[in-house]
């Protein structure tokens, strides 16, 4: 995912979006961040836990080709 996909987008309120398609999203992180540190995690509009987060980018799941290591040549 490149950054030109993705919009930060900070609310009056000082939260932290990461929206891509009108859809939250965010393959390197939270996709929202609160001021006082609470973070949620979304794939394309999706949420998930830290862990479930975690568990999809390891597996690639909602990453661009160029970030799926499955779709890496293997040598």
């Amino acid at each position: 995912m490149s950054k030109i996909d993705v919009r930060k987008i900070t609310s009056p309120d000082g939260a932290i979006r990461y929206i891509k398609d009108g859809k939250l999203h965010n393959s390197d992180g939270p996709a929202v961040v609160y001021p006082d540190g609470k973070e949620e995690y979304y794939i394309n509009g999706f949420q998930f836990t830290k862990d479930e987060f975690k568990k999809h980018k390891k597996e690639g799941v909602g990453l661009p080709w160029y970030k799926n290591s499955s779709t890496k040549a293997r040598h």
